[in-house]
């Protein structure tokens, strides 16, 4: 576990590009690199239907989603090997990219553009919770003074919509678009916790369920009980699965329905508070915080 920055005002974090947000969710761990998130590129292609489904699109969709951390820049053989085209194909969405000023081209290294973040801003601003949350999780921010997150489900993972740092908790840098899995962190767990059943085994199945902790919940029967827990209890937490140190209590927010949308929580350092001290201090304002944020999304 990396040593804690100086606490102190929090931190806005800011979107990502698409490659940087895919990929933000790496780390070093022994001198080895390792994905905490679920997909794989060629994972993300969905089922083509026969007469809707445009490969071109789709293509073009993997070759900005092949950069991110250690691919900033690439060649293009680089690209083609990265997202499986051929060196043609690459080259033919490459410069449609760079015409549309999404990707320049410097000594036959090709990057990503700052204009590539008009596409994730494009959800973010239609998300009624971006605006929304941000002034009640700077309240929980300043009260803890640790770190406050929103993420909603993607696929088996918890992608982060919203984030205010106030010193850094884990020894990979998380931000707007990170990935984690959803199934060992506290705010994947509420989010599973809403699903059907049927839902929730299919998620549980396309989940690469592996032990990053020796206090890593692996078994799919305890996973299911600690989830009908989370359900009754309206919160979870979760303590050093995910890595040693780092725990937090993540609680649900909810539309007009009742359905559970998205989730909040608070993430500290173990060496700092125990489970019972951090769900005393963190879990009070991140209820206040969620109850206001449901009636301020009952009243849009």
């Amino acid at each position: 576990m990396g040593t804690a920055q100086r606490q102190g005002k929090p931190t806005h974090d800011v979107p990502p590009s698409f490659g940087v947000a895919r990929n933000g969710n790496e780390r070093l761990a022994s001198g080895e690199l390792f994905t905490l998130g679920t997909h794989r590129m060629a994972e993300l292609d969905p089922q083509q239907p026969s007469d809707s489904y445009v490969q071109s699109f789709a293509r073009g969709l993997s070759v900005i989603r092949a950069f991110g951390p250690g691919r900033s820049q690439m060649t293009l053989s680089e690209v083609a090997a990265v997202t499986g085209l051929t060196r043609a194909g690459a080259r033919r969405i490459l410069l449609t990219l760079e015409h549309l000023g999404y990707v320049t081209v410097d000594d036959r290294k090709f990057e990503l553009t700052p204009r590539i973040l008009e596409l994730g801003y494009a959800y973010l601003s239609g998300t009624p919770l971006w605006n929304l949350a941000l002034p009640y999780m700077e309240e929980v921010a300043e009260q803890t003074r640790e770190s406050c997150s929103v993420s909603v489900l993607e696929g088996a993972d918890i992608v982060y919509i919203l984030r205010l740092s106030t010193h850094k908790v884990m020894t990979i840098n998380l931000a707007v678009g990170s990935r984690l899995p959803a199934w060992v962190t506290s705010m994947g767990r509420v989010l599973l916790a809403g699903l059907p059943e049927a839902e929730l085994d299919r998620v549980l199945a396309m989940s690469q369920i592996q032990s990053y902790t020796p206090q890593t919940v692996t078994d799919i029967a305890e996973l299911k009980r600690l989830l009908a827990g989370v359900r009754a209890d309206g919160y979870a937490c979760v303590a050093q699965e995910l890595e040693p140190g780092l725990q937090s209590v993540a609680v649900p927010i909810v539309d007009r329905s009742g359905r559970v949308i998205a989730a909040m929580n608070v993430s500290g350092q173990s060496n700092r508070f125990s489970r019972e001290a951090m769900l005393d201090a963190f879990l009070p304002p991140l209820r206040r915080a969620a109850d206001q944020i449901n009636h301020a999304l009952l009243r849009r």
